[in-house]
């Protein structure tokens, strides 16, 4: 079983920057794609960003050129650094993973509990 933990939210004035951090752990065998995500108030949940075991990205629209995602697998850790950051970007960011919990089963999708980012003056 994994857990993903997140962490860096908080308040910011818009164009500042915020890191935010996720960590995975528990028993696994293998972590494949790593993401985040971010639900606002009355929206659903959408894509920000994401990042395969080797490095490749995506981003949404609306966060490209300002949100830059990473990862380190040794540590199985994803990281997201937001910069120029508006008030729209209000939302709660959940990490998640595609994880496979043993040799030649099935991977499935687990979620963080998610982290509150406020863009406000």
């Amino acid at each position: 079983q994994v857990q993903l933990v997140e962490s860096g939210g908080g308040l910011v004035q818009p164009g500042g920057s915020l890191r935010l951090s996720c960590v995975a752990s528990g028993r696994f065998f293998k972590i494949y794609t790593m993401g985040w995500y971010r639900q606002a108030p009355g929206k659903q949940r959408e894509l920000v960003a994401t990042i395969g075991s080797g490095g490749y990205t995506n981003y949404a629209d609306a966060v490209k050129g300002r949100f830059t995602t990473s990862r380190d697998n040794a540590n199985n850790m994803i990281y997201l650094q937001m910069n120029s950051l508006k008030p729209e970007d209000t939302a709660v960011y959940y990490c998640n993973a595609i994880v496979q919990s043993r040799a030649a089963t099935a991977a499935f999708s687990s979620w963080g509990q998610g982290t509150q980012v406020t863009i406000s003056s």
